[in-house]
């Protein structure tokens, strides 16, 4: 599971040092792609399998999958690791979230996401006040 929050900084040539208590997880292989509110998502290559798995279970007769499929799988690129526990952001994703040298680095259970540290402070300051009025019929059996 991920979680927490990190700081890396990304280097010239588009990379970030996976934070540490991220490495075993990923140590096997990663898969980044497009995420929603243009982060970019951080998938062990097993859970990208599971969830892929998944998606192909959706209707082609279903317009809105197939444009879900679409952005999603087509933005999606598989590395390793480096020696150093490094990935290198692909330019694409690089320039579909924002990513300039400040970034951060969330854990959010399935998979990791980095953001611009920008816009994951000024999304953050955003959702704080429906996060702290959240209730049970947002997540059923939560609280």
């Amino acid at each position: 599971m991920f979680l927490g929050t990190y700081a890396p900084k990304l280097d010239d040539k588009g990379r970030i040092i996976l934070p540490a208590k991220f490495r075993d997880e990923l140590e096997g292989g990663v898969v980044l792609t497009r995420g929603q509110e243009h982060c970019v998502y951080v998938f062990s290559s097993a859970e990208f399998e599971e969830l892929h798995n998944k998606i192909r279970q959706a209707p082609v007769t279903s317009k809105q999958a197939r444009d879900y499929m679409r952005v999603f799988l087509s933005g999606a690129d598989a590395s390793v690791p480096d020696k150093q526990n490094r990935v290198s952001i692909p330019a694409h994703l690089r320039s579909y979230a924002g990513l300039e040298r400040e970034l951060v680095v969330i854990g959010a259970g399935s998979r990791a996401e980095i953001w611009d540290a920008e816009a994951w402070n000024t999304y953050l300051a955003a959702q704080e006040a429906a996060f702290s009025e959240t209730d049970e019929e947002v997540i059923p059996g939560l609280f």
